[in-house]
């Protein structure tokens, strides 16, 4: 597309600059000496020309800009797919920021092929009228093949403050946009915790650096489009004088007067386009470096050949990272396992193992008789599905949250409700199943989206599930009827669940409790049986 594309603005921009050079041969030729023939002869070719010009600008713009928005998308699913790998990525960009990043950065990265499609036709054009300019009178063609240069290199002096200010604005604006989405997504847990006036100040101070980021790029733009008007006007205004003088001394003709004219005003726009492109380059640049970074960060997840069986054995063997130091912990077929510790980061750390996001220190994480991060992701998927504290819930109805590919059968999903106590959530809407979710729940509890995020992992029914704090938003009536819905299901031959919890209810339904004090195993059994211990009592039931 480029290919054709860029010839034909060029050939535009050609048209354009032999306009006033036919207008000044239609009057040296034809209105001068009264001929006929050539008048109109002139004006036919004036017409051609202008066709031409037209449908050259008209095609050739099209060929661009449908290069550039092919460009972008390609970048955009670039974006998306590095974004939703399967591997996960470390980016620590918020989910505004992202979105800012697949959209405008990627339109303004694209926008190289139109900036330098149209730099090329104004450099042409420049070259055509020098060319022609030298043809009629050497003065007036050195002014401006000494002037054009000039004026462009003088305009390159601002050009570092617009770069600076353009990426300073783009970051600003896409932290506005990220810390928005933060808040919107968040906006309930903000209201309980009555911390909306912290939040609206946050965003404050983020919209207001956006918006003076704005007002800086948009002051540098100012002065470097001022400079570019002012210096081009005086070039042009040393052409007209001189093309004039030469006129009066007899030494060029009406004609030729009328087109150096014409081609001095012509010459604004492409010196302007000229001025202008390192600029907009520096914008594109801007862009593409922020895409260029957030594509080059590494993927979350470990992987390596290993192809395991499904298998409901999942075991870490005296395995040291962060806060754990040499911990034993095995799931087993039909129980339920659950893992209580005294640190939030122990928790954190055994799930973040379980990923396969961190690899050991020392020990191993085993799926079957393979170690986690050597194994294939979708061998893992398999057999094991880690659902984390606060899984994502993504716009669309309670029936495509809980069944995304609206595969699974009525009766499946029926029980995946009655076993996390989502039926009434269903039940006491009118429009059931078919119940509006925005995206990230936001129309809904808390409890809400715990249940349906947990009724989503029942009905995945892998081999291995392993759920972290997945009732914390959950009344305690509610809870109870949850914990014995989820063994129901779970405690099963061909079934092992590992749940990291202090909740009591889930507690008092799991076959084994694993105690972590300190990042070590401290104590392993029953719930009811730990409650003699005073320390275990204390965490559980505080």
């Amino acid at each position: 597309m480029l290919a054709r594309g860029w010839p034909l603005i060029c050939l535009w921009q050609l048209g354009e600059a032999f306009v006033p050079v036919l207008i000044g041969l239609t009057i040296d030729r034809g209105i001068a000496p009264r001929d006929p023939v050539w008048f109109l002869l002139g004006c036919s070719l004036l017409a051609a020309d202008i066709a031409l010009l037209s449908y050259s600008y008209r095609f050739g713009a099209r060929f661009s800009f449908r290069a550039m928005q092919v460009e972008a998308h390609e970048l955009r699913v670039e974006v998306a797919r590095h974004a939703l790998h399967e591997r996960g990525t470390e980016s620590t960009l918020l989910p505004g920021e992202t979105l800012s990043l697949a959209t405008a950065d990627t339109e303004m990265t694209s926008a190289m092929f139109r900036q330098l499609g149209y730099a090329s036709s104004c450099l042409l054009a420049v070259v055509a009228i020098a060319a022609y300019l030298l043809s009629i009178d050497v003065w007036v063609a050195v002014v401006v093949l000494a002037g054009v240069p000039l004026v462009v290199a003088c305009t390159q002096v601002l050009t570092p403050l617009v770069a600076r200010r353009t990426e300073a604005q783009q970051e600003a604006v896409a932290g506005a946009a990220g810390l928005a989405t933060d808040l919107v997504s968040g906006v309930r847990p903000l209201k309980g915790v009555g911390g909306e006036d912290v939040a609206v100040r946050r965003y404050r101070t983020a919209s207001v650096r956006a918006r003076d980021a704005s007002v800086r790029m948009a002051g540098s733009w100012g002065l470097l489009n001022g400079l570019t008007t002012s210096l081009s006007g005086v070039l042009l205004a040393v052409v007209a004088l001189l093309a004039g003088e030469r006129a009066l001394a007899g030494e060029i003709s009406i004609g030729e007067l009328v087109a150096i004219v014409g081609l001095a005003q012509f010459l604004a726009e492409p010196i302007n386009g000229l001025g202008d492109l390192s600029a907009q380059a520096a914008q594109s640049y801007a862009s593409a470096g922020r895409v260029a970074r957030f594509l080059a960060t590494p993927h979350d997840l470990a992987t390596g050949p290993a192809t395991p069986s499904r298998t409901t054995r999942l075991r870490l063997d005296g395995v040291t990272s962060g806060v754990l130091d040499t911990v034993d912990l095995a799931t087993q077929d039909g129980l339920v396992t659950a893992v209580v510790t005294d640190d939030p980061g122990a928790s954190d750390a055994v799930v973040a193992l379980l990923e396969g996001r961190v690899v050991p220190e020392a020990g191993a994480v085993l799926l079957g008789e393979d170690e986690l991060t050597a194994t294939t992701i979708a061998s893992r998927r398999t057999s094991l599905a880690v659902s984390p504290h606060d899984p994502a819930i993504f716009e669309g109805t309670v029936r495509t949250v809980i069944d995304p590919d609206l595969t699974a059968a009525p009766e499946l999903v029926e029980r995946a409700l009655v076993a996390t106590a989502a039926d009434d959530v269903v039940g006491l809407h009118p429009d059931g199943l078919e119940r509006e979710v925005l995206a990230d729940g936001t129309t809904l509890s808390g409890g809400q989206r715990q249940r349906l995020s947990l009724a989503r992992a029942l009905l995945a029914d892998p081999p291995i599930l392993v759920l972290h704090d997945p009732t914390t938003a959950i009344d305690a009536v509610t809870e109870r009827e949850v914990a014995h819905g989820l063994r129901s299901v779970r405690a099963v031959p061909g079934r092992a669940t590992l749940l990291l919890t202090s909740s009591p209810a889930l507690l008092d339904v799991a076959d084994e409790v694993v105690v972590l004090r300190g990042g070590r195993v401290a104590a392993r059994g029953r719930h009811a049986d730990l409650l003699a211990d005073p320390e275990y009592r204390t965490a559980v039931l505080q």
